[in-house]
C-alpha cells in the first residue's frame, strides 16, 4: 500500500491519501500503469498527483485566451 500525507479540502486538514491503484502496472486509465489517482483515507475524496497525459499537439488548453492560465 503506497500512502502519502497531504492537505485535504474536503476535511480542511492534513490527511493520509492512499494511492488507488497501489499495484504497479494496474491503471486502466493510464499508458505506463502509474496511477495518479489518490483518496483520501478519511473521506474519499480524490487527488490527481504525477505528470498530467496531454494529447500530443495540444499547446494550450481549448478556450483559454493567450496570456491567461486557468487554476
Amino acid at each position: 500500500m503506497v500512502e502519502m500525507t497531504r492537505y485535504c479540502p474536503d476535511c480542511g486538514g492534513d490527511r493520509l491519501f492512499e494511492q488507488h491503484h497501489a499495484a504497479q502496472g494496474g491503471c486502466p486509465d493510464s499508458a505506463d500503469g502509474w496511477c495518479p489517482e489518490w483518496l483520501c483515507t478519511g473521506c474519499g475524496a480524490a487527488l490527481f498527483a504525477g505528470p498530467a497525459a496531454c494529447p500530443a499537439g495540444l499547446t494550450q488548453a481549448p478556450g483559454l485566451l493567450p496570456g491567461r492560465r486557468a487554476a
